[in-house]
């Protein structure tokens, strides 16, 4: 059995480590906050970008001349990977792992490219498909390189993304890569905010421009979604000065905003993440340093009763 001096150490030891782990539970709660107010702010000029993006894309389906808006089989995928920077945020970077191998030991999703209705399936074979990677934060460029996968860029921070041009390194790469056919898909792993103790892993269909994964994302955005819902049927558009130099100059910046919304998703997620982690640690050190302390008080009153014994039995022997 431990000594009392090695509980009361221990219990000195926890004592601190709850005051760290309870810090940076209020340092997450304040920063999930911040994140929280971003991302709502950002939504509603989401839902407006992603109903135009959609609907672009249905109103210029036939039209093939934008690389954006072309299905092809797919054979090279490139994938975005949005992770944290550090640990300590419990299972958020593992749950990010874990889709990351699924969908890598079974690709029918990273194979299947959309377009509105249009839909196209890869016919090469599994592994024959190539993976390469883009990744922002620590943690998600160290996973990949587990995997032994191809990274093309990595970005380390991912807290440096804080304003929507800080975003335009990470969109130039991917729309450059995609433009140039160098891959035939483009998506994004993120982790999508839904509260403070709930949040949900994602991989969303960058590039072919997809109604279905806009609607889809924009349906789980929030309650009020419904009223941002894009229509069955495409709106009709009158285009000046014309369809090239329209799709030119706004699609890149709505690509970039489909990355910029999942960044920030993903930060607040983290925050809270880490905060309902630190609160655990926090609560589990309270209770260690309970159960310690009614040990140590056992001990130290084993001693006092044992000490009130010898002395009775020697004033009995004296006597």
């Amino acid at each position: 059995m431990a000594s009392s001096l090695d509980i009361k150490r221990r219990i000195r030891s926890i004592n601190s480590t709850k005051k760290i782990t309870r810090a940076m539970e209020m340092v997450s709660a304040a920063k999930m906050r911040r994140a929280v107010s971003s991302v709502l702010g950002v939504r509603s000029y989401a839902h407006s970008a992603w109903h135009i993006l959609t609907n672009l894309a249905r109103a210029f389906e036939s039209y093939q001349e934008s690389p954006f808006l072309e299905v092809r089989p797919v054979r090279r995928v490139l994938v975005v990977v949005v992770s944290s920077d550090r640990g300590l945020c419990g299972s958020f970077n593992t749950q990010i792992a874990k889709i990351l191998r699924e969908e890598l030991t079974h690709p029918e999703k990273l194979k299947t490219s959309r377009l509105g209705r249009r839909r196209i399936d890869s016919q090469v074979e599994d592994d024959q498909l190539v993976v390469d990677f883009i990744t922002v934060g620590k943690k998600g460029e160290a996973m990949v390189r587990k995997l032994s996968r191809e990274i093309i860029a990595a970005f380390p921070s991912g807290t440096h993304f804080s304003v929507f041009g800080d975003i335009a390194p990470l969109a130039r790469i991917v729309i450059e890569e995609y433009s140039v056919k160098r891959y035939d898909k483009v998506v994004v792993f993120y982790t999508d905010y839904v509260s403070a103790v709930t949040q949900q892993t994602k991989m969303r269909q960058i590039l072919p421009i997809s109604k279905f994964d806009i609607e889809q994302q924009i349906a789980e955005m929030d309650i009020l979604a419904k009223q941002y819902a894009v229509e069955d049927y495409a709106m009709e558009y009158k285009v000046e000065p014309s369809p090239p130099e329209l799709l030119e100059y706004i699609l890149p910046k709505l690509i970039a905003m489909q990355l910029f919304h999942a960044v920030l998703e993903s930060q607040a997620s983290e925050h809270a993440a880490r905060m309902i982690a630190m609160r655990n640690a926090t609560d589990a050190a309270a209770e260690m340093s309970g159960d310690l302390t009614l040990m140590y008080n056992q001990i130290r009153q084993g001693k006092i009763t044992q000490e009130i014994a010898e002395i009775s039995a020697g004033s009995a022997a004296l006597s």
